[in-house]
């Protein structure tokens, strides 16, 4: 799939019909997650996959928003082994691992399966949850499957503001 019809067309699902993800297209997700750029390569990402009915629980008593989905992945990042910018104010962790979960959500749409980006959550109750080490942060939860029949965007997807409200040229 053509890139500018992947991001034109990814949408978040708000329904999957609870097929486990095929492991090849996991596979090609996970990839493109480790491939994304990080600040000085550092690669603080740490990515957590979720399929089993335990795991899946676990997630559904931190977060209303699985919508059904088998296959889920948290998305943190080591807080130590990030890059510090100038006047030590911020630093790389987060942003690193919204490009690593960016990339893995426009994978997941290219090889034909759906995801929706899950912030609605405590991120200490995950991490306490799932026992993730004390120097990871929790950024975010990625739904990954199959959209159940009938599911589609919202009626508001396909509109955009103009370049001209968003872009200015300096």
């Amino acid at each position: 799939m053509e890139f500018q019809e992947v991001v034109k067309k990814r949408y978040a699902c708000k329904s999957f019909d609870g097929t486990l993800v095929d492991q090849k297209q996991l596979d090609i997700i996970l990839e493109a997650g480790r491939l994304a750029p990080t600040a000085k390569n550092l690669q603080e990402q740490r990515i957590y996959v979720v399929q089993s009915q335990e795991g899946l629980n676990k997630i559904d008593k931190v977060t209303p928003c699985r919508y059904g989905a088998a296959t889920v992945i948290i998305v943190a990042f080591d807080k130590h082994h990030v890059f510090t910018y100038p006047g030590e104010k911020r630093d790389s962790g987060i942003e690193d691992a919204t490009i690593v979960a960016t990339h893995m959500m426009l994978a997941a749409h290219s090889v034909g399966v759906d995801s929706c980006w899950v912030n609605f959550f405590d991120p200490e109750i995950v991490a306490k949850e799932f026992a993730l080490p004390d120097n990871e942060e929790v950024l975010m939860i990625l739904d990954l499957g199959y959209a159940s029949e009938g599911t589609k965007p919202l009626a508001n997807h396909e509109l955009r503001k103009a370049l001209s409200e968003t872009v200015t040229y300096l």
